[in-house]
């Protein structure tokens, strides 16, 4: 298996590439964000294995613009930051998996070559497709009904989130969090106005009741006619 290991502590890199490679793993490294991403978006892996704090790009960041150009490969996330909120925030950044330092290499190579193994079956996903709406996740286009659309990136992340959740009422917490990757504030009417983008540019194709708004909990997008 082919391993791509993201880590700027010296000690750490030696430790786990020793113990990969004595497992007949090949297992390539990246000391900082940059470095990182060029690697991951240029070369196929089977795994990552990803610090958080990096130097140059956050570990999150990374993993945010490697999801965006529609990659699959699991990522497994190694940090020093322990705390129940800094995992969730991991996970929903499109981790697989999170082990936190210090840790025994047994356990990690055992939940990489889950993941890894898991990664073997999995397709692709290059497009997603809802009703009318089709978005192509490596050239980032978004048709509707066969037609274009435009959209900022919040709108497009947004209506990607929406769409990977399709029928599902999804919170304005969720949405924010899953979108804009920090702590919801409820006094910002941020998701309200990329909401009323969106539907705007729905209605222009004769789709506005594809965004549904489902009072007091949240919005859903509708699998259409």
């Amino acid at each position: 298996m082919k391993i791509l290991m993201v880590e700027d502590d010296a000690t750490t890199i030696e430790y786990v590439v020793k113990g990969f490679v004595e497992q007949g793993h090949n297992i390539e490294t990246a000391t900082d964000g940059h470095q990182g991403l060029l690697l991951a978006t240029s070369m196929k892996y089977d795994l990552i294995i990803l610090d958080r704090m990096l130097p140059q790009l956050d570990g999150l960041k990374l993993l945010a613009a490697l999801r965006a150009t529609g990659s699959q490969t699991p990522v497994l996330i190694l940090s020093a930051l322990s705390h129940v909120d800094e995992r969730v925030k991991g996970l929903r950044a499109g981790g697989d998996d999170y082990m936190t330092k210090p840790f025994a290499f047994s356990e990690l190579l055992v939940r990489a070559e889950k993941l890894m193994q898991r990664g073997e079956s999995l397709p692709t996903i290059t497009d997603l497709n809802v009703g009318p709406l089709t978005i192509e996740l490596l050239t980032r286009k978004v048709t509707l009904d066969g037609q274009e659309i435009l959209l900022q990136p919040k709108e497009f992340q947004l209506l990607k989130y929406l769409m990977e959740h399709v029928n599902q009422v999804i919170s304005r917490t969720l949405l924010f969090e899953a979108v804009w990757d920090y702590h919801f504030d409820p006094r910002t009417n941020v998701i309200d106005v990329h909401i009323a983008k969106l539907r705007r540019k729905f209605e222009e194709l004769g789709h506005g009741e594809l965004i549904e708004t489902v009072r007091g909990a949240g919005y859903r997008l509708r699998q259409g006619h």
